[in-house]
């Protein structure tokens, strides 16, 4: 009996994968986690208890990430990443290979402190917008493009903030922000050299040398700026931001609070200017979706847990301890990296947490690891398409703009990119907590 629940707890979560990322007569991602957490409780594969678990899990990043989300569009509507954009194109000087690198300096900025999907999703497209008023061809776009939306995953380690996979991972193991923020805004300079190193020496042959900036004179970065006030008022909220983490994580205030603080007085502002339509980007543009994802999806992969699939990890894990924390922070990095390229990272994330909770390792290497885990599921989705939703919903984005990447071509450039950027960073990480 306890044989037909595991198989059908791993055939639950594979039907459900498949309809997320293939979207069959266009059933939103809500849904599909939605009837499958439905079915998991019916068919037995999860029980009641089990529900308010992963609730209890996911309630505080869930609404963290929809606060940054929403704070990112507000931005995105006053110009402000447009006006980020043409900065780093007008600071290139016309060289393109420079104006590549700036562009990856860019994308690893918006990442930290608007979170990863802020800046594949709201970025790329400026980027693309403008690259193209260049009058430069696709060959000589799409190394823009690729390594925008390759930075924007690879640089998101910094800050509790900069990626869903981040706040779910510290809140599970009672990380505070700055705690967060004291290994990994270190492990992230190392991730964000390899990412320009590695991605420049990818695309070297197809950068254009030089560009002529004639196309966007009569356009200055100031004049992207829709909202002065708002964009004056974002500084500020920054700011505000980084003290409101401090005093946070001291009180032990929920992350969500704070964050969703900061979206209040955006939408308080974006009121009195009356430049933004907030009911529009509360009801059509904020991605609630996400909430009732990210409890359903949870809900189906506790089904795994159940069937003792974190406990084939949790003794991977164990096993690799005994070894020293070289080997199991590459082992636990490369196992929530290769979950994470064939079954997503936001389901893989909670299993490998749920994995090294099992473990029963002290608390100190625990934490460890969870970095580890982060820095897999951070960098892992980039291997493939199906690895993360930012990148599907990238990918649609591109092809909405005449970009066609084909899967092929992103799983060559993938994989050759992620792998040695994903070593360099863990080393980067056993370095920071040996010295």
């Amino acid at each position: 009996m306890k044989e037909m629940s595991s198989l059908t707890a791993y055939l639950l979560f594979f039907i459900v994968l498949f309809f997320i990322i293939k979207k069959p007569f266009n059933i939103g991602i809500g849904w599909t986690a939605t009837v499958g957490a439905i079915l998991a409780l019916i068919l037995g594969v999860v029980s009641i208890k089990d529900v308010y678990r992963v609730v209890e899990i996911v309630w505080d990043p869930t609404l963290a990430f929809l606060g940054i989300i929403f704070i990112s569009i507000i931005l995105d509507k006053i110009g402000f990443f447009e006006w980020a954009a043409l900065h780093m194109i007008e600071l290139s000087k016309g060289d393109g290979r420079v104006l590549f690198v700036y562009l990856l300096l860019l994308g690893a900025l918006i990442s930290a402190f608007f979170a990863n999907d802020g800046a594949a999703l709201i970025l790329t497209p400026i980027v693309y917008q403008k690259i193209k008023h260049l009058g430069l061809s696709q060959k000589y776009i799409l190394p823009y493009i690729m390594g925008s939306g390759f930075v924007a995953d690879t640089t998101s380690l910094p800050l509790v903030i900069s990626n869903l996979v981040n706040i779910l991972t510290a809140d599970f193991f009672k990380i505070g922000f700055f705690e967060y923020a004291s290994v990994m805004v270190f492990v992230n300079i190392f991730s964000l050299v390899a990412t320009i190193i590695f991605t420049y020496l990818f695309f070297r042959k197809d950068l254009i040398k030089k560009i002529d900036l004639e196309a966007i004179e009569d356009k200055p970065p100031k004049y992207a700026i829709k909202d002065k006030f708002l964009f004056k008022l974002t500084w500020i909220i920054s700011a505000f931001l980084l003290i409101a983490f401090f005093v946070g994580e001291h009180y032990k205030i929920p992350t969500s609070f704070i964050i969703g603080l900061g979206a209040v007085i955006f939408a308080i502002a974006s009121l009195k200017e009356r430049v933004i339509d907030l009911k529009f980007v509360l009801t059509k543009e904020t991605p609630w979706h996400i909430v009732v994802f990210s409890v359903g999806m949870y809900v189906v992969v506790y089904g795994l847990k159940n069937a003792g699939f974190t406990n084939i990890l949790a003794e991977i894990i164990a096993k690799s301890v005994e070894y020293g924390n070289f080997v199991s922070i590459f082992t636990t990095g490369f196992l929530a990296a290769f979950l994470s390229s064939v079954m997503n990272n936001m389901p893989s994330v909670m299993l490998v947490n749920l994995a090294i909770e099992e473990a029963n390792l002290p608390i100190q290497t625990a934490k460890i690891l969870a970095y580890s885990n982060v820095i897999g599921c951070d960098l892992g989705p980039k291997i493939t398409p199906i690895g993360s939703l930012a990148t599907l919903l990238w990918l649609y984005v591109l092809n909405n703009k005449g970009i066609n990447i084909s899967w092929g071509y992103y799983f060559k450039v993938g994989i050759v990119l992620t792998i040695p950027t994903l070593i360099f960073t863990l080393f980067g990480l056993w370095l920071v907590i040996n010295f």
